[in-house]
């Protein structure tokens, strides 16, 4: 019997995996980076096939990953976990840097980044493991405190985006000894619970954003 709650207590960190150029850049939060080698230093990366950032790695032959600090905005998040690349400029409103690669480097929310050429390429179904050699490395402000994902789950009480490898669907949060009202975010798929947080959704102040995504208040709905 396989127990996915134990899912939960494998250590992840938060990151930004990036691809393409200065005509087309885009990226996506990541759960999943690896070092596998040390002499040459290569590194693994999971990226689901749906995702637009897969295509430019596999076009362009390199990619990026910026490290998040724990204190990353819900809008980084919700910009590159929640919304495709397909159809919105990801880039916009962002910092970007350009590698030896010439591929992009988000650098927002960033402690530091590296950078990769890619080198194989593995399918395991729903993803693409990318194995990329480093060819760059370079802190960006001063050192903090690294995003993991525990931090991101249980204090920022976000999800997994749908394309992760480490998403879980789970069912509409409804419990049928509650009596208040609960909120759902039709982006990301946070829940508002009136009945564990302090402060009603009611009674939210007009410029409350979700915390997983960054989006308005008018992006959730009544689900109980």
């Amino acid at each position: 019997m396989i127990n996915k709650e134990a899912l939960n207590y494998i250590s992840y960190g938060l990151y930004i995996v990036s691809s393409g150029n200065k005509e087309k850049a885009n990226g996506y939060i990541a759960n999943t980076v690896f070092q596998i080698t040390s002499e040459p230093a290569k590194f693994a990366i999971s990226c689901n096939k749906n995702n637009y950032t897969s295509e430019l790695i596999r076009e362009y032959k390199s990619f990026s990953v910026s490290i998040l600090k724990q204190e990353t905005k819900s809008d980084t998040i919700g910009n590159f976990g929640f919304k495709s690349g397909k159809n919105f400029n990801k880039s916009e409103g962002f910092d970007i840097k350009y590698g030896k690669t010439g591929t992009p480097i988000f650098t927002n929310d960033s402690i530091a980044y590296l950078e990769f050429k890619l080198t194989d390429v593995i399918d395991i179904n729903s993803h693409f493991l990318f194995i990329g050699e480093l060819v760059d490395t370079q802190m960006i402000g001063k050192s903090e405190t690294p995003l993991t994902y525990a931090y991101y789950k249980n204090v920022k009480k976000g999800i997994a985006p749908k394309n992760a490898p480490t998403y879980i669907k789970k069912e509409n949060a409804k419990n049928k000894n509650t009596k208040l009202k609960i909120y759902k975010c039709s982006i990301c798929g946070h829940i508002y619970d009136n009945n564990i947080e302090k402060i009603k959704f009611e009674e939210l102040p007009d410029d409350w954003k979700c915390p997983t995504c960054g989006v308005s208040k008018e992006e959730f709905s009544e689900i109980q």
